[in-house]
């Protein structure tokens, strides 16, 4: 049982990518303190086998790039709910490694759509759900590949440079509501999206980390959790950093 059992209970959320990996790791916790999740993913089987493991009260399987998709969704997951305090985008593709000049045009507009594009539909969607309720808290995920860039990965580092930016007007814009909005960059952790990679990559985003080895997701999931509580309640607009020492800005 988590060290902060009931810090989320009467609370309710929605992780998007919540059928593997980070979302999947970040809506156990949610439910293991007390909260209730609606997980929304791409993967119709994976989705199912987390909606089972974690407990989730309401699942939604489509593609955050479609910005339609998504406010159905939100419908239906607070109808479910019952009402929406959290959300957390952790819905992401890495696409292409190549150079610019070599870089597939499809590849780049499905990352964009994806890792950008689709956190801009969620949160539309969402806000005025949390509004409300007068109380929200939405952490974006982000990358520290955002801050610093990856060669052979401009697709990414660029969504994820715009997702930070987005984040930090949305949480201006929203400063005196009671709706918090804060990103996290973390580095290259185990997860499924390194699939999507060629090892020479992942080396190179390894050998950039202080620490001298990969995250794990259970550590970037406690960040993402403190941001989603109530205890994250003076900061906004802002970036937490689980980067193993590579980023420190």
């Amino acid at each position: 049982m988590s060290v902060f059992a009931g810090r989320f209970a009467g609370r309710a959320a929605i992780v998007t990518g919540g059928a593997s990996g980070l979302g999947r790791e970040v809506a156990r916790r949610i439910v293991a303190e007390g909260g209730r999740v609606a997980l929304w993913d791409i993967d119709p089987e994976g989705l199912a086998e987390a909606v089972a493991e974690v407990g989730a009260d309401h699942q939604a399987c489509f593609d955050v790039a479609d910005g339609e998709a998504v406010a159905r969704a939100a419908a239906e997951s607070r109808a479910a709910l019952g009402r929406v305090d959290i959300l957390v985008t952790s819905a992401g593709i890495t696409g292409a490694t190549s150079p610019v000049e070599a870089f597939p045009i499809d590849s780049w507009r499905r990352v964009v759509d994806v890792n950008l594009h689709g956190v801009f539909h969620c949160c539309r969607a969402i806000v005025p759900l949390m509004r409300d309720g007068g109380y929200g808290r939405i952490v974006n995920v982000a990358s520290v590949a955002g801050k610093e860039g990856n060669p052979n990965a401009s697709a990414y580092s660029a969504s994820k440079a715009a997702v930070i930016a987005f984040t930090k007007s949305l949480g201006k814009e929203l400063a005196t509501s009671g709706i918090l909005a804060n990103s996290v960059t973390p580095a290259t952790f185990e997860s499924p999206i390194l699939a999507q990679m060629p090892k020479s990559q992942v080396d190179y985003m390894l050998s950039r980390i202080p620490m001298g080895r990969l995250g794990e997701a259970r550590e970037t999931a406690a960040m993402i959790c403190f941001m989603a509580s109530e205890e994250c309640s003076f900061t906004t607009a802002a970036t937490f950093d689980t980067s193993g020492g590579r980023t420190t800005y």
